[in-house]
């Protein structure tokens, strides 16, 4: 009896939705997701904070961009955040769950439990893939949403004018910035797909961890050498602050469309290389 049983869980765990729900559940359920997520909602707030207690309000072009627009409006608070969380601590973030989403399960042993239920291992992959996107749209909006809280908080919040001199309301202001939020989403995306492939190579995750925030922040460094510039339009990190276009009025589409195509290459090709690995590894052994 207890032979007949023994199976169940993974059964569950590999049957349709259900396996997606419980991937959802296995990400967004950890301590370390949710600490990770508090960390990156407190920097917009200690911006706010920081440009508050100030004796002197930032000038134009002193700091990120759009910090010096804060006291204006605190609607710019989220926006700022985003500026200065997207170069480091969105990576790192991205590295930790992406790197870990198959090492992770390898290194406990619950990997060969999960591929003895009849699951494919292409859908397992798409599975983890999905919990890793997931989490990059959460870590988004845990930067605007407390951007726009504390902003609206501790500073005016009123008319927006954009980029191109229009001016708009707070609540459409507010939908920009939800759109900036699926502009960087959809940015990490390709360093998702490099996690999840890295994290098919190896049974630490920590490994796997690093490796993906190492090699975000060296493509960054690539893209800041003008001797470089051929090889620029195709780092994955090319269009991370080309949201932009989103704050002018009207909208151009066609930063987002180019970070779009680019990201889905690289998910595109290294999805096809973690396929190519993980349905050859050998993990029951």
């Amino acid at each position: 009896m207890p032979s007949d049983t023994a199976p169940a869980e993974p059964q569950t765990r590999g049957s349709g939705r259900s396996l997606l729900a419980s991937e959802l559940r296995l990400v967004l359920g950890r301590r370390r997701t949710w600490a990770m997520l508090v960390a990156l909602a407190a920097i917009p707030v200690l911006i706010a904070v920081v440009v508050r207690i100030a004796s002197d309000p930032p000038a134009p072009g002193q700091g990120p961009p759009f910090l010096d627009r804060v006291t204006q409006n605190g609607l710019f608070v989220s926006i700022t955040g985003l500026v200065v969380t997207i170069p480091l601590f969105l990576p790192l973030t991205v590295g930790v769950v992406a790197g870990d989403t198959v090492a992770g399960e390898a290194s406990l042993g619950t990997l060969r439990y999960l591929l003895l239920a009849p699951v494919q291992r292409g859908r397992l992959l798409l599975v983890k893939f999905a919990g890793a996107a997931v989490f990059c749209l959460a870590a988004t909006l845990s930067i605007v949403v407390a951007g726009s809280i504390i902003g609206a908080l501790l500073f005016p919040v009123g008319p927006v004018t954009l980029l191109s001199g229009d001016t708009i309301g707070a609540w459409e202001a507010l939908v920009r910035a939800l759109l900036v939020a699926l502009y960087v989403t959809v940015s990490l995306l390709g360093l998702a797909a490099v996690g999840l492939f890295l994290s098919t190579l190896t049974v630490v995750p920590v490994g796997a961890m690093a490796a993906t925030a190492v090699l975000a922040i060296v493509v960054q460094v690539l893209g800041s050498l003008e001797q470089l510039a051929w090889l620029h339009p195709w780092l994955l990190s090319e269009h991370w602050l080309g949201f932009a276009d989103l704050l002018r009025q009207p909208v151009d589409w066609g930063s987002f469309a180019d970070n779009a195509l680019l990201q889905l290459g690289y998910v595109a090709v290294f999805g096809a290389l973690a396929y190519g690995r993980f349905t050859t590894k050998d993990v029951l052994s």
